[in-house]
């Protein structure tokens, strides 16, 4: 499995970000071709020894890294892409990779 994982910084407007980020960029974001699953965090994220400076993790699960790079430079990756500055103010990491299990 492949995985995109989009670590949130917090905004200066949670309730802001999260009504924009559930209600409009999630729908647009499932549209990508692919996409097995996506999940979110619930609730703070924290670090080990306490908060962290991120809002929301986003994981997002592909069969394969040729099928994300795929779904990602898709009209609705794109679409997905190009959204982020619309609500992410605070600033996202995007970190790709393939998975296996040991």
């Amino acid at each position: 499995m492949a995985k995109l994982v989009a670590l949130y910084k917090r905004p200066a407007d949670t309730a802001k970000f999260d009504a924009y980020y559930y209600g409009t960029h999630v729908p647009i974001a499932k549209k990508m071709p692919g996409l097995r699953a996506y999940e979110v965090s619930r609730g703070p994220v924290n670090g080990v020894s306490g908060p962290s400076p991120y809002h929301v993790v986003a994981l997002l699960e592909f069969d394969s890294m040729e099928s994300l790079g795929q779904g990602l430079a898709s009209p609705e990756g794109q679409a997905a892409a190009g959204d982020l500055g619309n609500f992410a103010t605070g600033g996202v990491d995007l970190l790709l990779f393939d998975t296996k299990e040991i």
